[in-house]
């Protein structure tokens, strides 16, 4: 019966270390597998990564970046298109919200915000609910007969 006190790894899955060191029979006596003298037979030898042979490194060449951005504090937003309500209308679809943006997969992410924009045009007459409008969606949506609601 299989219990915590003789539950033994498969065989092969473990490979034992080499012993290093313990006499040359072994193969791996003497240098244990470093070679001669030199920097990498030490402990701790060898050389960083980043080390370019002496040569002043990249990052060091490379000036040091000025100014201040604005990238990180932006909000980025799912963007519908007049032509994308266009397309639902077209499905005979006349309420359109986050979820049947997302469930026609005119949309991707369902954590963004959505925000409609005017690129294209519109002529059926649509119930838009959405986080953001343009001023020219907004008014192409209702020149359409449309309704928009914008949270």
């Amino acid at each position: 019966m299989l219990s915590l006190n003789n539950v033994k790894a498969t065989a092969g899955s473990r490979k034992t270390s080499k012993r290093l060191g313990r006499g040359n029979g072994s193969g791996k006596g003497t240098f244990c597998g470093r070679g001669m003298n030199g920097q990498n037979s030490r402990s701790g030898g060898g050389t960083a990564t980043w080390f370019e042979g002496g040569q002043t490194p990249l990052f060091r060449r490379m000036p040091k970046l000025k100014g201040f951005s604005n990238a990180m504090f932006t909000k980025e937003y799912n963007i519908v298109n007049l032509s994308d309500l266009e397309v639902l209308a077209s499905k005979g679809i006349t309420e359109v919200n986050k979820e049947v943006l997302l469930s026609n997969r005119v949309i991707r992410d369902k954590n963004l915000e959505v925000k409609l924009l005017a690129k294209g045009e519109l002529k059926a007459k649509l119930t838009v609910v959405v986080d953001r409008a343009s001023a020219s969606a907004k008014e192409a949506v209702e020149k359409a007969g449309g309704k928009i609601e914008t949270k």
